[in-house]
């Protein structure tokens, strides 16, 4: 398989190409005074993905309560200060160092589409932290609902078809297994797990699955891909 076989990819947004786990440690750490040592990554993230699950509406509204569940679970500050610096932050989250470029390349072979279960307002903060790289964007506040719900991904094919676009056209890029890469796989459309983790335990700041999906192309960074896929399409 070729990467000159696809004309359009679509980007998991957060994990993928925003570094959503080092902005929630920073927060987390900012606020609490905590030091790795007396709090682990690990106990942050768990408590942050049960806050996220019974929080999981707008991203840009709800994570003022996610942090507060957080808060009470782990016993660190919980007063509406501390929420509103955690919330704040999540717009701030910044891209991995590498997002920046290689969708800039990218960009020059192939038609860009955001597919983010973050809503209007997170995305647009994201999309301008990454240098504004989308000729398409699908988001929660469109769809209605959030990944790995297949609904999403129906959305997204109707609306890149309006576009000339059909399926596999289509190369769908992320990193978590759980929202992305099994359901993408399931649904029919060719995957390209960027394994944000590579060589660290755990799945991190997202949920586990039971058993990885075999993806058609892996690669650990950002940057590796685009090396292999704007030289492909050249």
């Amino acid at each position: 398989m070729s990467f000159s076989n696809f004309k359009v990819l679509t980007f998991d947004v957060v994990g993928t190409l925003i570094d959503f786990e080092t902005g929630v440690l920073n927060a987390v750490r900012k606020i609490s005074g905590k030091s790795p040592a007396e709090l682990s990554d690990d106990k942050i993230f768990e408590a942050y993905k049960r806050g996220r699950d019974l929080h999981p509406e707008r991203s840009s509204e709800v994570m003022f309560h996610v942090y507060r569940h957080l808060a009470k679970e782990l016993e660190l500050p919980a007063d509406d200060a501390s929420c509103d610096v955690f919330q704040l932050a999540v717009l701030r989250w910044a891209p991995f160092a590498d997002s920046v470029e290689a969708l800039k390349r990218l960009r020059t072979k192939f038609r860009l589409v955001a597919m983010t279960n973050a809503d209007r307002v997170a995305l647009s903060c994201y999309a301008h932290a990454l240098g504004d790289p989308f000729d398409d964007t699908v988001c929660a506040d469109d769809t209605g609902v959030a990944k790995p719900n297949p609904e999403f991904f129906a959305y997204n094919k109707g609306r890149q078809s309006a576009f000339g676009y059909k399926q596999s056209d289509i190369l769908h890029v992320a990193q978590s297994q759980h929202h992305d890469i099994g359901i993408a796989r399931k649904l029919g459309y060719k995957v390209c797990w960027i394994e944000r983790r590579q060589g660290m335990a755990g799945f991190g700041g997202t949920p586990a699955v039971e058993k990885l999906t075999k993806p058609d192309f892996h690669f650990p960074t950002m940057k590796a891909f685009a090396d292999a896929a704007v030289g492909a399409a050249a």
